[in-house]
């Protein structure tokens, strides 16, 4: 809202910031008394308030301005306020400025300085609405998901991963077989345990088996079992993951590096839910919700002969896209403390580590990192140091960032070719606002 309140008891004070602010499309209104401005506060929506520190005519002390100030602050806690003044002592604004004004400016003030710090002002005002918007947003998104839903222990902050519970919910309590894609250490395995949760075998087990994990020529009898003698070293008949999953769920990962000769027996139990044992002519029924995921790209493997096209359309009547780590960051934090699990806490420099990082082993490297720092620290704050995951900054902070992240003097450039403006320097360096407000209170910038 590019709307200021200017409160002064000078009119043409009042009159000359009218003017200079609608020169950059702000609009302005004047009032001449804290009374007539509290009273405009309450009549009209504002961004801003610009306020004089003294009213009563030889008055230096800024009592009036402390009053008023207060008294803003009691009705819109929220709303920046600059102090303008040309009497009172620095002092009494820095007080101020500390109990919560956003800034303080001398009389004669500087334009340019004024309209930049107008406009950051409104600019930070106007992300931070948003922001709070987007936020309560998701959280009643996340509520109604969890009336509806068991959330099966799944710790998440991201929209990409709400958009995906949510269609997730949708299909649990359909009896269809589901693909879960994404890349490895991503958490499919946490995504297949959400539908289970909630679907009609939920009172029955839930048992996974990683197809990448066994020799091909096991694979088989992981899934259906063996009697005696099937193969060398089968002393005894063992059931398979079939067999000890009937009436519930069956989690396939890494579903590519199924032979084909496994292939053609999954897809059979797929349409009829009948089986056989290794080394066995009987045959079973089993009644298995199939849940599958791959890091693979199953359509090229169909092209290439390695993948049979129709088990791939059986198994992908349902795709869940898994995004990485590196695009679901408001997961990263909360992930991070519950790792931790209260045995030590993230300093403020580590959480910028773990922010900055692009997590290329998700969030199995995520959960390695935490615990790690957690037992080099043996309680206490974690530093970036016990991390392991980025570079000091340029001014050797100790802040680490990404090598593609701007650097402050980059930053610094880009301010000052922007005139102090954060809008026009964030879309010089290609960034959003909000991004930048991040990048300034990391680097220790003052807007």
């Amino acid at each position: 809202m590019r709307r200021v309140l200017i409160i002064d008891d000078n009119p043409g004070v009042g009159q000359a910031l009218e003017l200079l602010l609608s020169l950059h499309d702000i609009e302005a209104r004047v009032a001449t008394s804290p009374a007539e401005g509290l009273a405009l506060l309450e009549a009209q929506a504002f961004g801003l308030v610009i306020q004089d520190m003294n009213f009563t005519a030889d008055t230096t002390s800024g009592e009036e301005g402390e009053a008023l100030f207060r008294a803003l602050r009691a009705r819109r806690p929220d709303l920046p306020i600059i102090l303008l003044t040309a009497w009172t002592r620095l002092e009494a604004a820095v007080a101020l400025v500390k109990a919560g004004a956003a800034d303080y400016l001398a009389k004669p003030w500087d334009d340019a300085k004024l309209v930049a710090t107008v406009e950051n002002l409104l600019e930070l005002g106007e992300a931070n609405r948003e922001i709070a918007r987007l936020r309560e947003a998701r959280r009643e998104r996340r509520a109604a998901l969890a009336r509806r839903h068991d959330l099966a222990g799944l710790v998440f902050g991201s929209d990409a991963m709400l958009n995906l519970l949510e269609l997730a919910g949708q299909i649990a309590a359909a009896p269809v077989p589901v693909l879960i894609t994404g890349p490895n250490g991503a958490g499919k395995e946490r995504i297949a345990a959400f539908v289970h949760a909630n679907s009609a075998a939920k009172a029955g087990p839930f048992v996974a088996l990683n197809c990448g994990a066994l020799p091909a020529d096991l694979i088989e009898a992981e899934l259906f079992g063996s009697d005696s003698g099937a193969y060398t070293g089968a002393a005894k008949a063992r059931v398979g993951r079939f067999e000890a999953a009937d009436g519930g769920t069956l989690f396939l990962d890494e579903i590519g590096n199924l032979p084909l000769a496994g292939q053609v027996k999954l897809l059979r139990v797929l349409e009829t839910g009948q089986f056989e044992r290794l080394g066995s002519s009987k045959t079973r029924q089993t009644r298995v919700r199939v849940l599958s995921a791959t890091n693979a790209d199953l359509r090229a493997m169909v092209k290439a002969g390695s993948f049979r096209e129709d088990l791939f359309y059986r198994l992908n009547l349902i795709e869940l896209k898994l995004p990485p780590l590196a695009e679901r960051r408001d997961d990263v934090l909360p992930l991070a403390e519950h790792f931790l699990a209260g045995r030590a806490r993230l300093g403020e420099a580590a959480r910028e580590a773990l922010l900055a990082h692009r997590w290329p082993g998700n969030v199995r490297e995520l959960k390695n990192a935490v615990e790690r720092a957690a037992l080099l620290g043996q309680g206490g704050e974690i530093t970036p140091s016990r991390l392991g995951l980025g570079t000091l900054d340029d001014a050797g902070h100790g802040a680490w960032r990404n090598l593609d992240e701007p650097s402050r003097e980059a930053v610094l450039a880009a301010l000052a070719e922007a005139g102090g403006v954060v809008s026009r320097a964030a879309s010089q360096l290609g960034l959003s606002r909000q991004a930048l407000y991040r990048r300034l209170e990391r680097y220790g910038i003052a807007p």
